[in-house]
């Protein structure tokens, strides 16, 4: 008991120290880093030398000397002919949109649209691969927008989906020419919801006061911790009903061979039951589709990967620093219980 008192002081010191050190050097990085702009790069890569090098490991690990030099040598023969031929191969962009519920990833997706479009002809395609269960309207409201700059600019977008594309998720998904989905891939959601908790009676029961002030009629209607009125519900809810209004004609615009009323229900459906209702128009992963594009034509992978800052990059150690101290304690008072 005597070593557990001891080893928790000594803890106690060593994390109090460290956390110090963190804060230290945050408040340093912070004012070095203030008023300056986020940077980032964009990285491109070719996703045919992918499929070749997995094509040519398999192969290394199952054909014999004399069938890879046969299969080497007329490789090479190929290769030389195709250099000797001006390419005329088409260009495929990929994409990449994790979707959280603030959308985050639009910033992004704002360069790299802007950067393909800047080469891409109507010849090429873009391939956005999609997952997303959706979020706040504005944020995905602007997601949207980006992919519909491509429609705009007369290139092929096609949407694929893997896992999820519902409610916003799916306001992206619909301004594809083609969505392709994954059999058990969850789709729809054409919906809008909102809820808050409101805390008011428990202050009222603890005599605690609250008072929302404001200027403008409807400049709040539900609250958190005033009292709500039947008047500011039906404001609320007639607000979600234009916006759900709108979310319905956006959709409509991109896919008028839906049956709105049908699907504009809140409901959610997976791929196979999607394609019935025309949610979605081919059932294929993603991977297939790449990998059939990938034969005919160039296919580059884009990211644009911002730069961590200084904080960014201090948090993230600290974190880890503080995540390995914890599990060598806790390992540690593991070892002691079964000494």
């Amino acid at each position: 008991m005597e070593f557990l008192a001891d080893y928790a002081g000594f803890l106690a010191k060593t994390f109090t120290v460290l956390v110090a050190i963190v804060v230290v050097l945050l408040t340093i990085a912070v004012l070095r880093g203030k008023g300056r702009k986020r940077s980032g790069q964009l990285e491109v890569h070719k996703l045919n030398d992918f499929y070749k090098a997995l094509h040519e490991r398999l192969q290394g690990a199952i054909l014999n000397k004399d069938q890879l030099k046969v299969l080497h040598k007329a490789q090479a023969k190929a290769d030389k002919l195709e250099k000797k031929k001006p390419s005329e191969k088409p260009r495929v962009y990929v994409l990449d949109f994790d979707g959280d519920i603030k959308a985050s990833a639009t910033e992004a997706l704002r360069h790299e649209v802007t950067a393909l479009l800047s080469l891409a002809t109507p010849k090429d395609e873009v391939v956005l691969r999609l997952e997303s269960g959706g979020g706040m309207v504005h944020s995905y409201g602007l997601a949207s927008s980006q992919l519909a700059r491509i429609r705009q600019a007369g290139v092929p977008l096609t949407v694929c989906v893997d896992k999820v594309a519902a409610s916003g998720g799916y306001m992206m998904a619909c301004i594809g020419q083609k969505i392709v989905s994954a059999p058990f891939a969850i789709l729809g959601s054409i919906g809008v919801v909102a809820q808050l908790p409101n805390v008011h009676r428990l202050l009222k029961k603890h005599d605690v006061d609250f008072e929302v002030l404001t200027a403008g009629e409807y400049k709040r209607t539900l609250t958190v911790f005033g009292e709500n009125t039947e008047k500011g519900r039906e404001k609320f809810q007639q607000d979600l009903e234009i916006t759900h209004e709108l979310f319905k004609d956006f959709v409509a615009s991109y896919r008028p061979q839906l049956q709105m009323e049908e699907i504009a229900t809140g409901e959610v459906w997976l791929g196979q039951q999607a394609l019935g209702k025309k949610l979605v128009d081919e059932l294929m992963t993603s991977d297939e589709y790449i990998a059939t594009k990938a034969k005919t034509a160039d296919v580059f992978q884009l990211h644009y990967a911002h730069k961590k800052s200084l904080p960014e990059r201090v948090g993230l150690a600290a974190s880890l620093s503080v995540d390995r101290l914890l599990l060598t304690w806790l390992s540690r008072l593991q070892q002691q219980r079964f000494w």
